[in-house]
């Protein structure tokens, strides 16, 4: 899709990010990537660099610190509308969001404002978690969905497509969220906002290298952030 820019937070991503850049582009060619890194210590960000210098598809946001998630979308999505792009896509660095799914996400912002890629309808599945994890992220998308009445199943996941309207809209940058509960609030006020979101069935791999990101604190922070969206909403 013309216009399109597919937006890549990374941390330590060495391992993962040669290829995921390969086959992204493979499978998504007109598209165009926006590596934001956050001054990763093993060489990510140089990585990015080398390829952002051969190819004109391939950018690079370098960040001065680590501050999380929230903040390097926060950056992305502000450099990607001041330079005209008009479908954003949001997804992880590690293979656990597939890259042969960008395409068909892209593709169906022709008929909806967002797409969300759902682990958790007819279709959709997970791999290498642990009960634990599988209880956590499966309780905390329905404790998300029954508190801000959404029908919804996975408003927490991070692979997510956007038209530009959308983003001007609910304005990420003013977002005080971070982790999980960034990506729930986008949802929120997009549905808040009267968009239109359509959920597609995704299969979401446990990352094979590199390490996760995933903290205790980011899940309590999500609980709070959700009952907040709410209390303010009403």
């Amino acid at each position: 899709m013309d216009k399109s820019l597919i937006l890549i937070p990374t941390y330590n991503e060495a391992e993962n990010i040669r290829d995921l850049i390969d086959q992204v582009l493979a499978a998504a060619p007109e598209a165009h990537l926006l590596i934001v890194d956050d001054n990763s210590p093993d060489g990510t960000g140089k990585i990015a660099a080398r390829r952002a210098h051969s190819d004109e598809r391939v950018h690079l946001l370098h960040r001065p610190k680590k501050e999380g998630l929230a903040p390097a979308y926060q950056a992305g999505f502000k450099w990607g509308l001041s330079e005209h792009y008009q479908y954003f896509l949001q997804m992880d660095a590690d293979f656990s969001h597939s890259p042969v799914d960008v395409l068909r996400m892209l593709t169906r912002l022709e008929g909806n404002d967002v797409v969300v890629g759902c682990r958790y309808i007819e279709g959709g599945s997970t791999s290498g978690w642990s009960f634990l994890r599988q209880g956590i992220s499966r309780g905390g998308n329905l404790y998300a969905q029954k508190v801000l009445r959404l029908p919804f199943k996975d408003l927490t996941g991070g692979f997510n497509a956007w038209r530009r309207e959308v983003i001007e809209a609910i304005r990420p940058d003013t977002i005080q969220s971070k982790g999980y509960a960034f990506q729930v609030e986008m949802k929120y006020r997009a549905c808040s906002k009267g968009f239109r979101l359509k959920e597609l069935p995704i299969h979401f791999e446990n990352r094979k290298l590199g390490t996760s990101k995933m903290s205790g604190g980011i899940v309590w922070e999500a609980a709070f952030r959700v009952l907040q969206m709410k209390l303010n909403a009403t």
